[in-house]
């Protein structure tokens, strides 16, 4: 099958090229910028050019277009990706349409959720859209116009946790583990925030089921255990030598750390993942050392 990945470059495409490659598909790996990576093809196109984009697309005459953009490491990060899955989706959406590309796969979050009802939720949970705090209502809408516009062509939305592994936030060498190595990341409140986390090469091989499946729709690719701050916190902490993290007010994490770590650590639902179990007969493979 021919399939195109957009941000090929990413934590998550670099590990999924290689799969897709494995399984015998032909990839083609669509960049902003010219990079190594192990594709058949490689075109450069920025995501925000619609015109590049329809251009890219219709050479790499994809059966599947893959959307993993994101721009996590840039230093406006909030603003950015959501600027790529607003108009970056636009983009690629159009793209495919004028291409004849039979399905899109996009990566979503499953931590967006609105903090109501159970602490671990489905699919059909409503979305945190009037959060309190900008940048994550402006996030969050993001991610419902994504979602809205994936689906709106029959496509197929995966919700990843939250992503662990090489080049990711909670890379055991990262930034947030040197935070808890030195003392500065305190744990707010209760701790009675759940996190579902994911593996990125279980990121990558749950794109890979998407793409052999037919279903369509949105997806929780999640691992099977949600775990609240006050128990993955300090373990992540002792994994990596650190203190235990100190235990202060939830306002005052706020303003230390920004509202979404607050809201991660006091009020954030996990997410389940049994309908990809079920549907695309996709599971994880790797649990996080520090909840084991």
């Amino acid at each position: 099958m021919r399939i195109a990945v957009a941000g090929a470059t990413g934590v998550v495409g670099r590990a999924l090229v290689p799969v897709l490659r494995a399984a015998g598909h032909h990839v083609t790996a669509l960049v902003r910028d010219p990079a190594s990576v192990d594709a058949d093809a490689v075109l450069t196109a920025d995501a925000l050019d619609p015109s590049a984009v329809r251009a890219a697309v219709a050479a790499a005459r994809p059966e599947i277009l893959v959307h993993q953009l994101s721009a996590l490491r840039s230093p406006t990060a909030f603003e950015s990706t959501a600027r790529l899955r607003r108009e970056g989706t636009a983009s690629l959406i159009a793209a495919a349409r004028e291409a004849g590309v039979r399905r899109v796969i996009a990566q979503s979050i499953a931590f967006a959720h609105a903090p109501v009802g159970a602490l671990v939720v489905d699919e059909d949970a409503p979305l945190y859209l009037d959060a309190p705090d900008p940048g994550w209502a402006m996030t969050v809408g993001a991610v419902a116009d994504l979602e809205r516009q994936v689906l709106s062509v029959g496509g197929t939305v995966l919700r990843y946790g939250a992503l662990y592994g090489t080049g990711t936030q909670y890379s055991l060498d990262g930034p947030f583990a040197t935070a808890l190595t030195r003392g500065r990341y305190p744990l707010a409140g209760d701790g009675a925030g759940m996190t579902s986390f994911l593996h990125v090469s279980d990121a990558a091989q749950a794109v890979a089921a998407a793409v052999e499946s037919a279903a369509t729709g949105v997806f929780h690719i999640t691992d099977d255990h949600p775990v609240p701050a006050s128990s993955w916190l300090p373990s992540f902490a002792a994994r990596v030598g650190g203190p235990p993290p100190r235990v202060l007010p939830a306002p005052m994490v706020e303003r230390m750390l920004g509202w979404p770590a607050a809201h991660q650590m006091t009020a954030q639902r996990g997410a389940a993942n049994t309908r990809a179990r079920a549907t695309l007969g996709w599971h994880p493979s790797r649990v996080p050392e520090w909840t084991t």
